[in-house]
């Protein structure tokens, strides 16, 4: 079946879908986005992902393109379109068309683009068994990376560096030689005493959705969370480590740098998060 996207009103073969070469959103990464998973018929957390895309939208001045009670039907249209049953629905809003100037345009319409794509979970499920490797990379990134931009260029750089070092994430450390979050993902670690350990939210980091319900997790797990910065020295010596994001869940860290953390293999604290994750999240049907 081909893939179904909604472009600004319409909805079009994903193969045609486009916008116009003057979209802010192409000349100038003056938009913003979210990424839902869809698991198991559900879309997860998605009021907590439209929260902060409005708050994205308010913080860089963006009209909302449709009212914020039309969105979700949007969304779970084109999950529906597209046959999604376990996959992901991806929304990113921009500025709109309008003729190339750097100051913000007058009267001019925001964009909105849907899609929505299959994601094998078993394969996912594999990955978590056997965990991930991540590297560092300096933070070369700009100081707003609490909103939620489309601007991702230093994001692509240090993955593709990741993957060119043969690892599948690349951690942002600031000058301190903290570890401040991954390129699509936030960072935690697990100290010896089973404490979940992840930097605070409140600057330097986007305060990531599934982030967010890992301690309502954690709580019904009872295991404790500190929010506070980590160095990559701490995090080479923890007992565990992992990411969280909406597509990844809690995802296993086995080496940092080419050092295993512990003993290579996926720990016990992070794998009980993932598997307890979906009886927490909020799921709405799709």
């Amino acid at each position: 079946m081909p893939r179904i996207a909604y472009v600004n009103g319409r909805y079009v073969a994903h193969a045609d879908a486009a916008v116009h070469i003057e979209d802010r959103g192409y000349q100038f990464a003056d938009g913003v986005y979210e990424v839902c998973e869809v698991a198991q018929g559900f879309i997860v957390d998605m009021p907590r992902h439209l929260a902060r895309l409005n708050r994205s939208l308010s913080e860089l001045s963006i009209d909302w393109p449709v009212t914020r009670g039309v969105l979700p039907l949007l969304l779970r249209e084109v999950v529906r379109r597209n046959q999604v049953v376990n996959g992901l629905v991806y929304v990113q809003v921009t500025r709109g068309v309008a003729s190339r100037d750097f100051v913000f345009p007058a009267d001019t319409l925001s964009s909105l683009v849907i899609t929505a794509r299959k994601a094998d979970p078993v394969a996912a499920a594999k990955r978590a068994e056997t965990g991930i490797k991540v590297i560092t990379v300096p933070e070369n990134r700009w100081d707003r990376v609490d909103i939620k931009s489309t601007g991702l260029l230093p994001n692509v750089l240090a993955k593709q560096k990741a993957k060119e070092a043969g690892a599948q994430e690349a951690w942002f450390v600031d000058t301190d030689g903290n570890v401040k979050e991954g390129g699509s993902s936030n960072a935690w670690i697990v100290t010896r005493d089973g404490v979940l350990v992840t930097r605070p939210a409140e600057h330097g980091i986007l305060r990531g959705i599934t982030r967010t319900t890992m301690f309502e997790v954690a709580a019904k797990l009872g295991l404790k969370i500190e929010e506070r910065g980590f160095s990559v020295t701490e995090a080479k010596a923890a007992r565990e480590a992992f990411i969280s994001s909406a597509t990844t869940i809690a995802m296993p860290v086995v080496a940092i740098d080419g050092a295993a953390v512990a003993n290579g293999h996926p720990g016990s604290i992070t794998l009980s998060l993932r598997q307890a994750f979906f009886d927490i999240a909020e799921k709405s049907p799709a």
